[in-house]
């Protein structure tokens, strides 16, 4: 293909009007740091910045067409996975990934500001261990997600509360044997108001970043995590490296975050961009 100079990521995710989340969100973190977003819509999110209060999953035939049909035209380079809305949606997902095993997938399923169908609740995130989990290259996950992932599969351990560190690892070795090649468990709480992200593989530890806790509530800093290490990986940097620029892009978005409505903050994607006053 000529004259194609910026990484093209595929994104599966939600359609979020506040654009705090979900695929606008993804687009505009992968702009910001160099990369052209080609989405693909799973669900339909009503909400605003107080809140996301209801949930319209798209029919899983219309996800699959709308994938395939870019796939087919476009050199992508790298597949990232946010809201997926039903397990039909997992299932052809899967389907796809499993097509472009040389295509890097970051994986973040996982937003707490998003409700769950608590019909489906259980089989989504059942699907998504078996389905998506063992194809990941990255799974983003909080370590509170982490705990109730586990409970998924142990029943003999319910804890209310983010695991230690050594029930952590124990669990991420476990997603990590599934086939998923590595996993960043954030929000792993440190000393005073320090916050913890731990990057695992199948060596164990590959980086830990300690970084203060910021104060207020926002929305959408997990996605722009995710966006933002599926970008840098785009642009050819390791795993590792990655993780770490991401995070920093993170924070100063956080930073930067703006009150667009009456509810939770917004990162800014674009900080950088502006003129210092």
């Amino acid at each position: 293909m000529q004259n194609q100079t910026t990484p093209l990521i595929l994104t599966f995710g939600a359609s979020n009007p506040v654009t705090a989340i979900g695929i606008q969100a993804d687009l505009s973190s992968f702009a910001a740091m160099g990369c052209h977003g080609v989405p693909v819509l799973t669900t339909i999110l009503v909400g605003d910045t107080t809140q996301i209060d209801d949930t319209h999953p798209l029919d899983a035939d219309l996800v699959s067409d709308q994938a395939r049909t870019v796939l087919e035209d476009m050199e992508i380079i790298a597949i990232k996975v946010g809201q997926v809305g039903s397990v039909e949606n997992i299932t052809v997902i899967a389907e796809i990934v499993s097509d472009y095993p040389e295509m890097p997938m970051i994986l973040d399923p996982f937003d707490s500001s998003v409700p769950e169908p608590e019909s489906e609740a259980e089989d989504i995130l059942l699907a998504i261990r078996e389905l998506l989990i063992p194809q990941a290259t990255l799974l983003l996950i909080s370590a509170v997600e982490l705990t109730r992932l586990a409970e998924s599969w142990s029943e003999s351990v319910i804890p209310t509360t983010p695991a230690k560190q050594d029930d952590m690892a124990a669990d991420v070795m476990t997603l990590i044997e599934s086939g998923c090649e590595y996993v960043l468990v954030t929000g792993v709480a440190g000393q005073g108001n320090d916050i913890e992200n731990i990057l695992f593989n199948d060596e164990g530890i590959v980086r830990r970043d300690l970084w203060q806790r910021v104060p207020g509530t926002y929305m959408g800093a997990g996605n722009t995590l995710s966006a933002a290490i599926t970008a840098v990986l785009a642009n050819g940097m390791d795993m590792a490296d990655a993780v770490h620029e991401a995070q920093e892009f993170t924070l100063a978005s956080i930073n930067h975050a703006q009150r667009l409505g009456m509810g939770k903050l917004i990162p800014d994607h674009y900080f950088w961009a502006k003129e210092p006053e």
